[in-house]
């Protein structure tokens, strides 16, 4: 006779004695908060590594096979007791290593526009273990870590296409098996599953590894809450170009987004991607340095509408790797369309504000993590939404950033600009065009043309010495009229703070082909001799010049460190009466005012 479970189960029941309760297994173990933050109750030694091969829903190499993304696992031990955990992840094409590649000539003219499938090696077996200076601070917390490899390095299928929708396609497919979306299998080639997890994950990376979250991000993906991008890329146009300008990231003259994808290309099979490559080289386009549909789908900020994951985004105001526009313009899109944010901007480079601040930012980064990952209610959402570090290294909670109460206030260049002309804080210069003169010489530098008492080469105008200290919070902006000598040339202009001793230092410049004066997309000639209105906006900034210092205006064409190098000798003229800057100050013409009264 079949007798029922549940009537096994009830006779097991009635069978203890009185008062007695059914023996219950354990229950999984958890995490611990305390002020709103996760505590390292767990040995980060006691984790689980796995390897895993995620299938991403693109044929990047044209193998006639979907890509495999190398995904590593390293989870708390804990997740086999039934413990489920938010993720960590981290996409790179850096795990591998790099290749030796040669960067492009710099020292070349200016365009002058014309009128009118193998089957790839696929590495599987033992991984080295990946590595992550947050990886103990996380799995400790209760929280898994997961790495990426990147289309086309490493274990990873595919290439390496820089910032394109095949690259971003195969960082989204991990935080798709994450959430049971995509399908997954171990080097034996068995289906893996990542039931260990909630599905909730939060990006996190530096540089390269902080533009991945800012793309997968604007695919709108389910699962990924949270993104902490870290000196990131929101638009690969503007990290090598510059409103039409071909222009390098600081200390990488000539590299382009063909030189980027071959230095990551790691993974086994050294030729499968090598049309792909070429491809981008072809289609790059460094001579006019136009923005085109290349560029287009590697600008995240078109779909800035789909960003659903809160935003935790940190950049450096002395970054010209990844230049602070990247940040600045990203971070207003996402207030715009009503994505949680916050910022973290610090006096340094390129660098992980773990290496500047690690005790505050490590508070500041769990109580997010454990908010957004595991729905801990600890107020960091309601909490100022700007952290600055200032020029004497301390810190300073604001509500917001650019500054509220920032607007823009015109000065203007008065004649002199050879030796060193006034920057006026009130007045634009009258009467009939004054036109200054300089001549192109690509071998100096932004800092020697600063410094020289006068040159040829450059127009320096100055104001006078402050009175009080004065900010500015976010992007200045040249507006210029200029002729030109010859049909090409570059356009730079600089900001710089000139200490009581002489020194100087370059708060912030920007740089744009005049033949992309009416649209970064489009090239229009440029007749000789005939005037154009031209605007050039500087790389976003958040500086005090202190009491006693002078702000400076520096017009030159080339810049050395950043901009192609044609021979020397080009000529521009700036008319004075139809050219003005425009500053963002915090307290607006009544603070620049105070600082520089009317004579």
């Amino acid at each position: 006779m079949k007798v029922s479970r549940v009537a096994l189960v009830l006779g097991v029941v009635l069978a203890l004695p009185f008062g007695s309760a059914v023996a219950q297994a354990d229950p999984p173990p958890a995490p611990v908060f305390t002020g709103g933050q996760a505590q390292p109750v767990f040995d980060p030694a006691d984790v689980l590594r796995e390897d895993v091969w995620v299938t991403a829903p693109v044929d990047s190499d044209h193998d006639g096979r979907d890509d495999l993304v190398h995904a590593q696992v390293v989870r708390p031990r804990a997740t086999l007791q039934g413990m489920k955990v938010p993720v960590v992840y981290q996409a790179s094409p850096y795990f591998a290593g790099g290749n030796d590649v040669a960067n492009h000539n710099v020292d070349t003219e200016l365009n002058v526009p014309a009128e009118g499938p193998r089957v790839p090696t696929r590495r599987v077996g033992p991984q080295a273990p990946i590595g992550w200076s947050y990886q103990d601070y996380f799995t400790a917390r209760g929280f898994a870590v997961v790495y990426g490899e990147s289309l086309g390095t490493g274990s990873s299928t595919g290439c390496p296409t820089t910032g394109d929708v095949n690259e971003t396609a195969g960082a989204r497919s991990v935080v798709d098996w994450l959430n049971g979306r995509a399908p997954a299998r171990d080097a034996a080639g068995a289906p893996v599953t990542a039931g260990w997890s909630t599905g909730r994950t939060g990006m996190m990376g530096v540089s390269y590894n902080g533009t991945l979250p800012n793309a997968v991000a604007s695919t709108g993906v389910e699962g990924l809450e949270t993104i902490v991008p870290i000196a990131a890329i929101s638009s690969w146009y503007d990290y090598y170009r510059n409103a039409g300008a071909v222009v390098a990231a600081g200390g990488y003259q000539g590299e382009d987004a063909d030189v980027l994808a071959e230095y990551v290309y790691t993974r086994a099979d050294r030729q499968v991607c090598r049309p792909v490559i070429d491809g981008l080289t072809a289609a790059q386009d460094r001579v006019t340095g136009d923005y085109s549909p290349f560029w287009d789908v590697r600008n995240y900020r078109n779909d800035v509408s789909k960003v659903h994951a809160s935003v935790l985004a940190v950049h450096g105001l002395n970054d010209w790797n990844v230049k602070t526009d990247q940040v600045a313009t990203w971070y207003e899109a996402l207030k715009a369309h009503g994505v949680e944010h916050k910022i973290w901007l610090h006096q340094f480079g390129h660098n992980d504000p773990l290496s500047l601040r690690r005790d505050v930012w490590l508070q500041t980064l769990n109580k997010w993590m454990s908010h957004y990952l595991y729905g801990v209610d600890n107020g960091i959402q309601n909490e100022p939404k700007a952290t600055i570090q200032r020029e004497d290294k301390s810190w300073t909670d604001e509500a917001d950033w650019p500054a509220p109460g920032t607007t823009g206030v015109k000065v203007y260049p008065w004649p002199g600009g050879k030796a060193k002309g006034t920057l006026d804080t009130h007045n634009p210069v009258p009467g009939r065009p004054t036109v200054e003169t300089l001549s192109d010489d690509a071998g100096k530098t932004i800092e020697q043309l600063v410094d020289a008492a006068s040159s040829g080469n450059r127009l320096l105008y100055a104001t006078p010495a402050a009175r009080l200290p004065l900010r500015l919070s976010g992007t200045a902006r040249a507006d210029l009229e200029l002729s030109f000598d010859r049909p090409a040339a570059n356009v730079t202009v600089v900001l710089a703070d000139r200490a009581p001793d002489g020194t100087s230092h370059v708060i912030s410049r920007g740089w744009v082909d005049p033949q992309n004066r009416t649209s970064p997309a489009v090239t229009t000639p440029v007749t000789p001799g005939t005037p154009y209105r031209i605007g050039v906006d500087l790389m976003p900034k958040d500086y005090v010049l202190a009491a006693g210092h002078r702000l400076e205006f520096l017009l030159a064409s080339s810049d050395h460190d950043y901009t192609l190098r044609p021979a020397p000798g080009a000529g521009l003229a700036l008319d004075l009466t139809r050219t003005s800057v425009t500053l963002p100050v915090t307290g607006g013409r009544a603070a620049l005012s105070a600082a520089f009264p009317a004579r």
